[in-house]
């Protein structure tokens, strides 16, 4: 795949992310200069799941997000469509259920989670829509969405200094580091392809999640975006802070 395009095809991406599987934690943390942590464990923060509560963690790759809950007692599922990446997290952490599925069609009952989340993930998927959607029909009523993704910085001047960071000097760290170098200049196109921050606050009430709220990481670098599902048919709304 040489060029970002929100038309993604999956079995391309399974792929990619199954040639970056082994190296993909080390390589985030280098080029996240050490956030991607920080950023994670707001999600976590930002669930609340309680002990013997069921999570899903859809794009969870090799399930560094989703050993936190495991490791407070929280049933976690880590769902991702790379099964390289699967593979990667079940050698490390067998205590975890990780299950091969596509975002836009989940394989698991409606109703079956407490709390839903995906992180950096939902800018891969085919239709990030649908994808909120089927998170909606597998929570169940009154249960927390959380979606952290890259974002667009909210001051005007460090969102250029970011956007030339992302296409200039990111690959050729990429290249150092990574072992598919061209899978990272993808990475950066579908950041600076995605929606801003209102943009995926209105999916979001627009797939059915109600009380939409988000809040900005590192300047709008990243955006921690939640919701609630419905108790009943009323009709949501959205809210920013």
């Amino acid at each position: 795949m040489n060029r970002a395009s929100l038309d993604k095809r999956p079995e391309e991406m399974a792929a990619m992310f199954d040639d970056v599987a082994p190296n993909y934690d080390l390589v985030n943390d280098i080029l996240s200069l050490g956030q991607t942590r920080r950023w994670r464990r707001i999600v976590v923060d930002a669930v609340g799941a309680e002990p013997g509560q069921r999570v899903l963690d859809l794009a969870a790759g090799t399930g560094t997000s989703s050993e936190p809950y495991a490791d407070a007692g929280v049933h976690v599922v880590a769902c991702d469509f790379s099964v390289g990446m699967l593979k990667v997290g079940k050698r490390r952490r067998p205590d975890i259920d990780f299950v091969a599925g596509d975002a836009t069609n989940l394989p698991f009952a409606d109703d079956s989670f407490d709390a839903s989340t995906i992180s950096f993930g939902l800018r891969n998927v085919v239709d990030p829509q649908k994808a909120l959607r089927e998170m909606l029909r597998v929570t169940k009523p009154g249960g927390k969405l959380v979606v952290a993704e890259f974002s667009h910085p909210s001051f005007s001047p460090f969102r250029t200094v970011y956007s030339e960071y992302l296409m200039r000097a990111l690959p050729p760290i990429a290249k150092k580091v990574a072992s598919n170098p061209a899978a990272y200049v993808y990475l950066a196109e579908s950041i600076r392809a995605w929606p801003n921050q209102e943009k995926l606050s209105g999916w979001l009430n627009e797939a059915g999640w109600e009380a939409v709220q988000y809040r900005n990481l590192s300047g709008g670098i990243v955006a921690v975006h939640r919701a609630t599902k419905p108790r009943t048919a009323a009709a949501p709304t959205v809210a920013a802070d």
